[in-house]
């Protein structure tokens, strides 16, 4: 079942769904999502849900990166939406430097400063001449979340983002995403099995 559950935080809509369907799959395969309709405001949202109930698809369908059977995604005031997925075999030769420089000139609003804030915080400066294949899953996912969060993106889209990390680096994370709710105009939205309780969150969104 789908829920959408909104906030008492009065937000401007960022991101619309509007009878969103998908991903396209095999003929005759029912789609994992149906019908999905629900608007991300600015600030951070929690997408939960349990495992297999199509939380990593309703990203990548949200950024684009799987193709929808019916239905639609609009972003305002751009189409200015961050997704990366570092963790198959083809990224294990790419240094984390080669990463960040690859995605960089994808997003005008990148700010490098910020990213090696964020690198100093969570550890990762000492990592950067390292191929992804020589990192923990740990290391290997605050390559992804850096990023993200580096982007400047309208719409930044976090999958599990504090999975394997240490202690240090979520609550340098969470300090981050603390900050960003308040933000007018943009959305961060936050993946995982159950909505963070020490976050301040725009809206939930329950698969």
């Amino acid at each position: 079942m789908f829920q959408h559950i909104q906030k008492t935080m009065d937000h401007a809509v960022v991101l619309s769904v509007t009878g969103l369907t998908g991903p396209a799959g095999p003929a005759g395969a029912q789609p994992l999502l149906d019908a999905l309709h629900f608007d991300i405001p600015a600030g951070v949202t929690a997408l939960t849900g349990d495992e297999g109930t199509g939380k990593t698809s309703l990203l990548r369908l949200l950024a684009g990166d799987l193709t929808a059977v019916s239905g639609s995604v609009s972003v305002a005031p751009d189409d200015d939406v961050f997704w990366v997925d570092l963790q198959g075999a083809e990224h294990d030769q790419a240094t984390v430097q080669a990463c960040w420089d690859a995605l960089s000139p994808r997003y005008p609003r990148w700010n490098e400063a910020l990213l090696q804030d964020l690198a100093d915080a969570l550890d990762m400066t000492q990592h950067r001449s390292k191929r992804l294949e020589m990192l923990s899953s740990g290391s290997r996912r605050k390559v992804m979340v850096i990023a993200a969060l580096a982007s400047g993106a309208t719409v930044t889209l976090l999958d599990q983002p504090f999975a394997a990390l240490d202690l240090k680096s979520i609550r340098a994370i969470k300090d981050f995403l603390r900050e960003a709710a308040e933000h007018p105009s943009r959305a961060w939205v936050v993946a995982d099995y159950e909505a963070p309780d020490d976050l301040p969150l725009a809206s939930i969104v329950h698969l």
